[in-house]
């Protein structure tokens, strides 16, 4: 077994996540994106893994925090990997850009989610801050 291997394997025994070859596998193709990815860019990258393995990986790992999930109004619900450690905290979450022209998603770290005071009583369990423009390689052809 590779390093990585069980570095991921240690990190779904910390999560209580069964350490099976398709979900290490497909972890290890995360860990690959910089920015969000869709169910079928893991397709692309993995063409011995069936979309229906991928989706449950998906859905797991979204559900034990190690990515989160965003709908950015393209049809396709979009992912990004949590960077501290696998843990997605409330408090950290980041905006995301989807930009109306490439059709991309971009995940903008560095722009946390303002802190918006909820009315008693409600419980919040995650917030989507989606942003929609044209990014800035699309925006260098727009004249």
């Amino acid at each position: 077994m590779s390093e990585q291997n069980k570095e991921i394997a240690l990190l779904f025994k910390e999560k209580k996540i069964s350490a099976t070859s398709s979900r290490i596998l497909i972890y290890k193709a995360i860990l690959d994106f910089e920015d969000t990815f869709s169910l079928m860019d893991i397709e692309n990258k993995l063409d011995t893994v069936d979309k229906s393995t991928i989706f449950r990986a998906l859905t797991l790992f979204d559900s034990y925090h190690l990515i989160h999930s965003l709908e950015d109004g393209s049809g396709s619900m979009k992912y990004c990997r949590c960077n501290n450690n696998g843990e997605c905290k409330l408090d950290e979450n980041h905006c995301h850009f989807f930009c109306e022209v490439c059709k991309k998603t971009f995940c903008m770290n560095h722009n946390q989610v303002p802190v918006i005071p909820i009315e008693t009583g409600f419980i919040v369990h995650s917030v989507t801050y989606l942003i929609k423009g044209i990014c800035p390689d699309c925006a260098k052809h727009i004249k």
